[in-house]
């Protein structure tokens, strides 16, 4: 993934200023891909250079007023381009069990109160999603964007299972290694 197709694809589902655009990857697109408010903006100059996405005519002239973005057509062909080719998965890269394949060689000191905080971030991020989920997604929502878009949500919550459910099993070992729990 990228992030001028990121860009593309919030501008596509609603117009936006690049102060709009930030927020809305602190809320939604940020779970799963984030960026600062410098790069956001960045990348509107080029996606604006290159002729994917134009300013927004203001309504009225007014100094420091913030501009609105929105995809042309080239934009848009652009990013169901992306949509539609094929892409490998990327390799996992994860410091934690990095640390825990360290700690097999150079002990485990101080590494159980992490996995300890790592399960609570976890847990937490689980029930926001949960929350998310429905909110957003009540039975009967089913129009083809909101099944996408439920899909998308459904993946952060099977990784955030997968990390709590894992996280809690590794616990249980860390008890059993001599000198644990």
């Amino acid at each position: 993934m990228s992030l001028p197709h990121a860009i593309l694809t919030a501008l596509l589902e609603k117009p936006s200023s690049g102060l709009e655009l930030t927020r809305r990857f602190d809320k939604s697109i940020g779970y799963f891909w984030s960026a600062t408010h410098q790069q956001i903006y960045r990348e509107l100059g080029r996606l604006e250079a290159e002729g994917l996405i134009r300013t927004l005519p203001a309504e009225a002239p007014a100094r420091g007023q913030k501009k609105s973005y929105e995809v042309l057509p080239a934009g848009r062909a652009e990013l169901a381009r992306w949509t539609a080719a094929a892409q490998d998965p990327k390799p996992m890269r994860d410091a934690l069990l990095l640390r825990l394949r360290a700690a097999a060689v150079v002990g485990t000191a101080g590494l159980e109160a992490d996995l300890r905080r790592h399960l609570e971030l976890h847990r937490r991020q689980l029930a926001e999603y949960e929350e998310i989920e429905k909110r957003d997604f009540p039975p009967g929502r089913d129009a083809p964007e909101d099944r996408l878009r439920h899909l998308v949500l459904r993946a952060g919550i099977e990784v955030e299972t997968f990390w709590t459910q894992w996280l809690s099993h590794a616990l249980a070992e860390f008890a059993e290694l001599p000198g644990g729990g």
